[in-house]
């Protein structure tokens, strides 16, 4: 976990534990939060000075001291993270017709293609060749919104299709996604969360884990599981392989999170209380970013 560049810790503490939080969080609690995960005061500081260049923070001054509270594009972003974390979409039934989007975007805008590519990924689009991609969702609207967003309507195209020969849906997903490194991901999550999370569940006695030892805990499982979002597709079950691990992954992470989340709460808000002087009145709407999330904004997330 000390490997973990300090903006992706202070996006994971964010989503994880403040999101909820209406009142700016002063930069000591922030501090003291991320030491227990290897970030130091300095990279805490100069990464939340950064983070507020950035819009994903306002920035709110009481005497010597900065209050920071996500503006509203650094909360939409969390909450779309959120979202699709909690809410996977492999229930989505599945009416065996596809998406279709054709684009041709000039050379001299290459730069756009890359931020479109990043964001039909998100979507759940898979490339099925050549300026030619593909999902089972209905994201109609959403495309929509990108292809404004980018201003590049006059280089896009969309239809409904359904399969007419000579590749059966599962060899249509195999060529457009990579399920089995995704499926190799989720066993390997698994693997590594299954002893901790059985031995806390066989606990005995009052406190089986610290509240200290259990907001770590939490952090670092989430921090990992929240990695899905932005690789997997999210199929529908139908055309998912029989032996997807990702439910079982996610029912695991729903099970070990619901264990840690009283005692890991409780270790927050005595961090949080420690403050001492009171959180300052929230920023003005004037003050407020706006901008809609991206996955190319996503994937700044683990970096």
């Amino acid at each position: 976990m000390n490997r973990q560049r300090p903006q992706s810790l202070v996006f994971t503490l964010f989503g994880e534990y403040l999101l909820p939080r209406a009142e700016p969080v002063w930069a000591g609690s922030l501090i003291d939060l991320l030491e227990p995960l290897g970030a130091s005061e300095g990279a805490v500081r100069t990464t939340l000075s950064r983070m507020s260049r950035k819009g994903w923070f306002d920035t709110v001054r009481a005497g010597r001291r900065s209050f920071y509270q996500l503006s509203r594009r650094g909360r939409a972003l969390l909450e779309e993270g959120r979202e699709r974390i909690y809410h996977p979409s492999w229930d989505e039934p599945w009416d065996g017709r596809w998406l279709l989007l054709a684009y041709s975007i000039p050379e001299d805008r290459r730069e756009l293609r890359d931020r479109l590519r990043d964001r039909l990924g998100w979507l759940g689009f898979g490339a099925l060749g050549n300026g030619l991609w593909i999902s089972p969702h209905e994201v109609e609207d959403q495309v929509r919104d990108i292809a404004a967003d980018l201003g590049i309507e006059e280089h896009l195209e969309c239809f409904h299709a359904e399969g007419a020969g000579f590749t059966e849906p599962d060899r249509l997903v195999a060529r457009c996604w990579d399920l089995e490194s995704l499926n190799r991901r989720y066993e390997a999550f698994i693997a590594r969360h299954v002893p901790a999370f059985q031995g806390l569940r066989e606990a005995t006695g009052p406190d089986p884990a610290s509240p200290r030892d259990s907001y770590v805990r939490r952090f670092q499982l989430s921090h990992e599981f929240r990695e899905f979002p932005l690789i997997d597709p999210y199929l529908p079950r139908s055309l998912l392989p029989p032996e997807w691990a990702g439910e079982c992954a996610a029912a695991l992470f729903h099970s070990y999170h619901d264990l840690l989340t009283e005692p890991a709460d409780g270790y927050v808000e005595s961090v949080l209380a420690r403050a001492g002087t009171p959180a300052p009145a929230g920023v003005p709407a004037s003050k407020v970013a706006t901008g809609r999330g991206s996955r190319t904004a996503q994937r700044r997330l683990t970096r």
